[in-house]
């Protein structure tokens, strides 16, 4: 079968490798589509410490049900389905107390073990979940990044009529946005780039903020009445994000950080204690995939939005490699198999 691999970092194209075979407990899938994400092109770049090579990349996944094992009752051949992409042990501390999401052994597709950009994948049965009819092909795969900012939003507990302030407005940061309008919260976007604040605004995102051009921190002290933000969500990995987000946030206010930082980032911890916040990582998801694929369905998110094109199996590669040399072009490229 044809799949996406890479060979080594900036060397990526279509290449045949066996269909694999299912395993005790596992779906064969046809797979349908596939996002492309930035741990794709961070695997691509070679920047991404945690891959290794040769590798099919691809955790966004799509496909048709193939076959089930025999005791099966809720999958059939035929169901449309999405991918949990997060292998977890099952047996270590984070798992024992329900944080699957980060399992001290977790094996993410794409990643740590082959992922899903190929015709067919066997994946473990109880990280496969049932697709309603109504998602297109193309879109099914956001439902993957949705969980995400799902879940970095419910790290902090955020609630109805806060304030929440997202810093950083690519695919992760704007779903957060999103996620918060559904909750009844008060989003406040935060992010350099004129055409994604513009973008969430059409999306019924209330304020945005450019911290370049007017200054973040007065805008949404006058924003929240003099407060500022009782959440904030850095979603950008950005260091000047990372540091702005403590002044962001208010006194006995909570921080919630999904972005990925490419360098340690020096904080003002005094200001932990002095402001006494309270600081949630936020990796992953747990339990979200039903949730998120209702979302989407019912259309209280419009994944849509967010979808730059659609590309074929075949142009997957020169597609990676452009998206890596040219980020700014897109916001969400998947491909259909």
């Amino acid at each position: 079968m044809k799949s996406v691999r890479l060979k080594n970092p900036g060397d990526i194209s279509l290449a045949d490798i066996p269909v694999p075979r299912r395993g005790k407990d596992q779906i064969l899938i046809k797979v349908r589509s596939a996002g492309i994400c930035g741990s794709d092109i961070g695997a691509y770049k070679g920047v991404n410490p945690l891959v290794s090579y040769p590798r099919i990349i691809g955790h966004e996944i799509a496909g048709e049900v193939v076959e089930v094992p025999e005791d099966e009752i809720n999958l059939m051949p035929g169901d449309r389905v999405v991918l949990e992409p997060y292998v977890y042990c099952g047996h270590c501390y984070p798992c024992s107390i329900g944080h699957t999401n980060c399992c001290e052994n977790l094996t993410v597709l794409g990643v740590h073990i082959d992922g899903g950009m190929a015709e067919y994948i066997a994946h473990p049965r109880h990280l496969v979940h049932k697709a309603p009819e109504n998602i297109p092909w193309e879109l099914l795969p956001l439902a993957e990044p949705l969980v995400i900012s799902m879940h970095a939003v419910s790290q902090p507990k955020l609630v109805a009529g806060e304030h929440v302030v997202i810093t950083g407005c690519g695919q992760i940061g704007l779903l957060c946005a999103l996620y918060a309008l559904i909750i009844g919260a008060i989003p406040i976007v935060v992010d350099p780039v004129k055409e994604r604040l513009e973008r969430a605004r059409s999306l019924g995102v209330p304020f945005v903020v450019d911290p370049v051009g007017e200054d973040s921190v007065a805008r949404i002290r006058e924003i929240t009445g003099g407060r500022m933000a009782e959440v904030v969500i850095e979603a950008s990995g950005d260091a000047r994000a990372v540091r702005n987000s403590i002044d962001y946030v208010a006194y006995a206010g909570r921080i919630s950080f999904v972005g990925y930082s490419k360098a340690d980032t020096p904080m003002p911890t005094s200001l932990f204690t002095k402001k006494e916040l309270s600081i949630f990582g936020s990796r992953n998801s747990v339990g979200m995939f039903p949730e998120s694929l209702r979302l989407i369905s019912e259309g209280k998110v419009d994944v849509s939005a967010l979808l730059t094109k659609s590309v074929s199996m075949d142009e997957t590669p020169a597609m990676v490699a452009d998206i890596a040399e040219h980020p700014d072009r897109y916001l969400k490229v998947t491909c259909l198999f």
